[in-house]
């Protein structure tokens, strides 16, 4: 997978024209991103801080003494000493992003009197090691890895404890996406330091075979049937119409007159990904009320995209169709005259996965024949050529599992772990890759039948469903038991 983002992400190649197929973490690397997806930095009610952070904390060559600066944000607003601090461990991108996104946190402060404090993950945003050079080559890529960011977190929380002299706050962290697989794997490495997890959305069986390969795939051709047959077959249609389009004699001009790009293309491809960016990421985003994450959208717009298709004439071009039910997701606001393909942009800092794609998190995906995009059946090696060609290193396939687990994972942490939320919408594609059944008595799967993309994670408003609603009560539920059970051990 080449990434959420958080996402995450549409990373549908790690290389132009690739042979692997679409699929990401948040699919987020190689899409051009609306600036306007998220609150200002002046508008975030967070104090902006910077933390000596050193390079390699599992060696102790000279080397990995080097210190870079760690962005991390915090609100004071409504703690006391003493009190909880909920702790976001930052996904493949722009922290400000992600907290300003990440609204549920502030809303349940003042009940918990809790610290707010939101870190990025090194390599991303602001926090790069080695400067604008940090993603030049393997050799200074090497430092972005899981277990390094899980690490930093855990040094940054012990000596913010400890420059706050409330050594015994308890520790909530918290997680959408990639995140909120770092929330529930730093639950079980360091439950020294936090009390619990809530992961949201967290596709930590996404790895080594356990769950089915089309399984991403086939839950967004799943969303697109339920929301009309119709639609679903026009978008499995059209992928023939366009590569007949590219195989006319002028048929890369024509197609880039049919999709209004700003620049000629250069390659189907280009078109091909646009249009699968935008179906992945509105399945992934299909929220209840109108949105603005990964670009401003609707409420389930999903619906929005199938009537669309639904409403043009008998006879119309399934390709046209198409097109126009994506250009919901990048032109909702209708201020785009054209659309640039070739030349995204990395507004949100996102530079940095399609290395962590091709190093640990290695999640190789397939089109079924039952799926509404066009077949394919993952090839590994040609993968792993292309991992060699641009960063010089082969992927570790099993390294995920074998330092986390997941296989049989229910009776392993049944014994072993405690205190995670694993939270699930199931219209989320991620969500097939997430933990849907409750696993012990104090690690819960909440799994709603309409919930997208770590939809419990955002801030509440006036229009959200009663399903979220409950979710997030029974979430807050959760985390004010574990919190009282810490504080009731704390006396004895």
């Amino acid at each position: 997978m080449y990434a959420c983002l958080c996402l995450l992400f549409l990373f549908f190649t790690i290389f132009a024209e690739a042979t692997y197929p679409p699929g990401g973490f948040h699919h987020l690397s190689t899409l051009r991103q609306n600036k306007k997806s998220s609150k200002s930095k002046s508008e975030l009610p967070f104090e902006t801080r910077y933390f000596p952070q050193n390079l390699d904390h599992f060696s102790f060559r000279p080397e990995s003494y080097k210190v870079f600066h760690q962005k991390y944000l915090i609100n004071r607003r409504f703690w006391r000493k003493g009190g909880p601090i909920f702790v976001y461990t930052g996904n493949e991108g722009d922290i400000d992003w992600f907290a300003s996104n990440t609204g549920f946190m502030s809303d349940i402060a003042p009940k918990f009197r809790a610290l707010l404090v939101f870190i990025e993950h090194r390599f991303y945003g602001e926090s790069t090691p080695f400067g604008k050079k940090s993603h030049k080559s393997a050799e200074t890529l090497g430092y972005l890895n899981s277990q390094q960011a899980l690490a930093d977190y855990a040094i940054l929380i012990r000596s913010l404890k400890q420059n706050l002299s409330s050594e015994a706050s308890p520790v909530v962290v918290f997680g959408g996406s990639y995140g909120g697989m770092l929330a529930a794997w730093f639950r079980l490495k360091y439950p020294h330091i936090a009390i619990g997890a809530l992961a949201s959305s967290a596709p930590i069986l996404h790895f080594d075979n356990i769950v089915p390969l089309t399984s991403f795939y086939d839950a967004i051709s799943q969303d697109f049937k339920d929301a009309s047959i119709n639609c679903f077959k026009v978008i499995k249609r059209s992928w023939e119409e366009l590569d007949a389009v590219s195989n006319m004699k002028h048929g890369l001009p024509e197609l880039s007159k049919k999709f209004r790009t700003c620049k000629g293309l250069h390659s189907i491809y280009s078109a091909r990904d646009w249009l699968m960016g935008a179906f992945v990421y509105t399945a992934m985003v299909n929220y209840a009320t109108a949105a603005n994450f990964m670009a401003p959208l609707p409420g389930y717009p999903v619906e929005q995209m199938c009537k669309i298709i639904d409403g043009f004439p008998r006879g119309s071009s399934n390709l046209d169709r198409a097109f126009a039910a994506a250009s919901l997701y990048y032109n909702y606001s209708g201020s785009e005259k054209c659309f640039e393909l070739e030349q995204p942009t990395d507004d949100h800092g996102l530079d940095g996965w399609g290395y962590q794609a091709c190093t640990e998190m290695v999640m190789p995906m397939s089109f079924s024949n039952q799926s509404m995009f066009p077949p394919y059946e993952n090839d590994y090696e040609a993968f792993e050529e292309q991992c060699m060609s641009k960063y010089g290193v082969k992927p570790r396939p099993h390294w995920i599992t074998t330092e986390f687990g997941g296989k049989r994972i229910e009776s392993v942490l049944k014994r072993f772990g405690s205190n995670i939320i694993f939270s699930n919408g199931m219209q989320d594609p991620w969500s097939r890759g997430g933990v849907l059944k409750n696993i012990s008595s104090s690690i819960i799967a909440l799994v709603t039948k309409k919930g997208a993309h770590h939809a419990d994670l955002r801030a509440s408003t006036k229009g959200d469903p009663e399903w979220l609603k409950e979710q997030r009560r029974q979430e807050v539920a959760i985390i004010e038991k574990w919190i009282s059970e810490y504080y009731r051990d704390l006396k004895e």
